[in-house]
């Protein structure tokens, strides 16, 4: 991190959110990051939102600082690493946010001891409230460990894990954003049903799922116990609570990880 110099292949969503971290908590200048994108649309537009570098030639990017992020297409990965692999500088950390691709099919496409590590973020990179797990090549060290949870932890939250784990993490972090989506979607639709504008139901419902998620990361207390501080005797709760239970929808979200985090090793 000393160097204060970063790199990104990729100029896609993801990207753009941990770029959007990185500056608003100060860890970069805009000077100080590059971004290679093959479109001019969308250098210009990286320009325009952060005030970077950008450049279209990814072995130039590779050379820029000694952070590269790869935040290309998997079907593209195979020919940009052969495009930039030489012109890496030894001590270069590669962080991949590439899906699907194991540390070890990308150490083999480099050829040669690379520092990598694996990252699965999910979109709420983009508003700041992102959950990355990462885990660490064989030749990723303390110092290396130390910078991406530095950069991960502008836009969001972190954890280490296993690279066995990567897809229990992809189908629950990965995924689970569409997940919480879909039940806003279904509280607001139940709060129309109800007789509230769909304004006011999406509203109340997307702050609900938020304000319930930071009293569950604030207090440490397990869902349950914050559950039943909502759950009257004979209350509107329990009658709501009985009706998501008769219809298995705890059961349905397990399922939902486990079938997405399978759809993951395939």
């Amino acid at each position: 991190m000393e160097d204060k110099r970063i790199a990104f292949i990729g100029a896609g969503n993801m990207a753009s959110a941990i770029i959007r971290g990185i500056i608003s908590q100060g860890l970069f200048l805009g000077d100080q990051i590059m971004v290679s994108a093959p479109s001019q649309s969308s250098r210009d537009r990286m320009a325009a939102d952060f005030g970077v570098k950008t450049t279209a030639d990814n072995c130039q990017a590779a050379a820029f600082g000694l952070v590269l992020v790869l935040a290309v297409k998997p079907k593209v990965l195979d020919e940009v690493i052969l495009q930039i692999r030489d012109a890496l500088a030894e001590d270069t950390l590669i962080i991949s946010i590439v899906a699907g691709k194991s540390l070890k099919t990308l150490e083999g496409a480099f050829g040669r001891p690379v520092s990598l590590v694996r990252v699965m973020p999910n979109t709420p990179l983009a508003v700041g409230e992102g959950m990355s797990a990462y885990a660490l090549g064989s030749r990723a060290g303390a110092a290396h460990e130390e910078a991406i949870r530095t950069i991960l932890a502008a836009a969001g939250k972190v954890v280490c894990v296993k690279e066995s784990l990567m897809d229990a993490v992809t189908g629950l972090s990965g995924s689970g954003p569409a997940f919480a989506f879909l039940v806003i979607d279904a509280l607001a639709d139940g709060g129309v049903a109800a007789g509230l504008s769909r304004k006011d139901a999406r509203l109340l419902a997307a702050q609900t799922l938020l304000g319930s998620a930071k009293m569950a990361l604030d207090t440490g207390r397990h869902p349950d116990e914050l559950r039943d501080q909502v759950t009257s005797p004979a209350g509107t709760t329990i009658a709501g609570l009985r009706v998501l239970e008769q219809r298995a929808v705890r059961g349905a979200f397990l399922d939902a990880v486990l079938s997405a985090a399978e759809k993951s090793k395939s």
